[in-house]
């Protein structure tokens, strides 16, 4: 909510009139001028009570936009969140750059082709690694373009790190000097990957870069868009950490500077994000761990990544790209958040990828369905009624902690969670995997499908009703699936079945339409 400073209604009426109220006051007149001066107040007063987005990962799931993005760097203008990601294509179609804003890490804006090689003139390709900052009241993206490699720029090759400009967060972006402002390696670092910092200290700008598995920093002058010289006379100096790959970024915490950085290929599983700690800004950087890492149960290749820190809070979030387990594309990543927490001695605890949605967002990206019409309506996944009908996310777990609510609101069949689900492509009924399902005659069932045979594992009567959401949680530790609603401390129906080992999760339902919310996967 915005705070308004109050409105002295009898000065703005005299403005409206030229004199103190009376009974010949034009009301309309009036009232036009206080509607005026409220839009004016709500437009230039500070937003000092909007909620503080606490959040464990993107409660609305991940990824948390639409679309193949990645490389994401964030940035924070005018109170809203934004991320600017490259857009995950093959090199020769990567032209453009979009990027995402946000009041409250949840509902998402997109704005299209914020830069576009049409505004560079020596870029054509392998536009990457956006990195946004603001200063003197301009918006800079730096940005890797062209993808040169050693030599390259001997030949005459033109490429490297790029600086455009523009007067709002959203652009346009314009090439702000023709040319690349990085376009040679220095110190063996490819110049791809940039992440712009200013220090609170003094003000200095630094520029930190770098593929090949070199990195580099330079300052960058006031200007923003040249390179400065450090004391020595020197321009770049290299702060290569071990096992360092590509993908800078500089944050500071309590007055220690993180150099984060991806280690792996980037096409492959082992894509991931390690850190190091200094008291100065440069360096030396010297690697303290792994922080981020694929998880077999929710994603590969996770890397590459951002941070957002809420002001004022302790609050901070890695945003970065990862692919979906079933994707086997290379330039087919996502991008997703997760909560990032520090240790009382100030080093970084290890990500948790967590896997939650709650459809506040009103939409669905990360679900597959099979059969049936599905839709979000007021934060819930709603199914028409429908024979059999599925919708699942793209997951791999084994023992697991699923948690959801469920409410039946047609039919008198059931609904319920879908766990350890494989062969998925065969249908809605042709999957292998478990079923928890719910039904208006009262009673839960436990079941085992297996390409269409359905087997009932276990079956107890429970108080359900039409239209009754419940909150279930189902857990599943080797051969035991426990089964509890609402509060319960014990569960409501035991079943024992080691058919099915892992595999995708989701909801559905057998003559039945049906709703869900809150869903959580987690590991025990």
């Amino acid at each position: 909510m915005a705070y308004f400073p109050p409105l002295n209604l009898a000065a703005i009426t005299r403005l409206a009139v030229g004199f103190r109220p009376g009974p010949r006051i034009n009301v309309f007149l009036v009232h036009l001028i206080v509607g005026m001066a409220i839009l004016e107040a709500a437009s230039t007063s500070p937003i000092i009570s909007r909620a503080i987005p606490d959040y464990t990962t993107a409660e609305a799931g991940n990824p948390f936009v639409e679309g193949w993005y990645a490389d994401p760097d964030t940035e924070i203008y005018d109170g809203l969140y934004w991320v600017y990601p490259t857009s995950s294509y093959a090199y020769d179609e990567q032209t453009y750059l979009d990027a995402f804003s946000s009041p409250d890490l949840i509902n998402w804006t997109k704005h299209p082709n914020i830069l576009t090689v049409a505004n560079v003139t020596w870029a054509t390709r392998a536009v990457w690694a956006p990195a946004p900052i603001s200063r003197n009241g301009k918006y800079y993206l730096y940005f890797g373009a062209n993808d040169i490699q050693e030599g390259e720029p001997e030949e005459g090759k033109i490429g490297g790190i790029g600086v455009a400009v523009a007067d709002k967060p959203q652009g346009p972006y314009v090439d702000a000097i023709g040319k690349p402002l990085i376009g040679e390696y220095h110190n063996g670092a490819q110049p791809i990957d940039q992440d712009v910092f200013i220090d609170d200290v003094d003000g200095q700008a630094y520029i930190y870069y770098g593929g090949h598995s070199h990195a580099n920093v330079a300052k960058l002058n006031e200007d923003m868009i040249s390179i400065g010289t450090f004391d020595d006379g020197t321009q770049f100096k290299e702060i290569t950490p071990e096992n360092y790959v590509e993908g800078s970024q500089m944050i500071k915490r309590n007055g220690i500077y993180y150099l984060m950085w991806s280690e792996g290929g980037w096409t492959g599983p082992d894509y991931s994000v390690s850190y190091a700690m200094s008291e100065s800004p440069l360096g030396p950087f010297n690697r303290v761990a792994k922080i981020l890492q694929q998880d077999s149960a929710v994603a590969k290749g996770s890397g590459h990544n951002g941070v957002i820190h809420i002001p004022d809070t302790d609050i901070w979030y890695i945003v970065y790209h990862r692919r979906p387990l079933s994707e086997t594309d290379g330039n087919h990543r996502v991008l997703a958040y997760d909560r990032m927490y520090f240790n009382d001695d100030g080093t970084i605890k290890p990500i948790e990828m967590l896997v939650k949605d709650n459809f506040a967002n009103g939409e669905m990206f990360d679900w597959t369905t099979y059969g049936g019409s599905w839709s979000v309506v007021d934060q819930r996944l709603n199914v028409a009624i429908s024979d059999t009908a599925t919708a699942v996310l793209d997951t791999n777990f084994t023992d697991l902690v699923f948690d959801a609510t469920v409410a039946i609101t047609d039919g008198n069949g059931d609904a319920g969670l879908v766990f350890r689900a494989t062969d998925l492509s065969t249908g809605a009924d042709g999957f292998k995997g478990y079923y928890v399902g719910f039904s208006p005659a009262g009673t839960v069932n436990v079941l085992k499908a297996d390409a269409g045979t359905w087997t009932s594992l276990s079956e107890a009567s429970v108080g359900v009703s039409s239209g009754t959401e419940y909150r279930v949680r189902v857990t599943a530790v080797g051969s035991q699936i426990n089964v509890f609603i609402g509060d319960t401390a014990d569960p409501k129906i035991t079943a024992t079945d080691g058919s099915f080992v892992s595999g995708a999760t989701g909801v559905g339902v057998r003559s039945a339409g049906a709703k869900f919310g809150a869903v959580s996967v987690a590991k025990p």
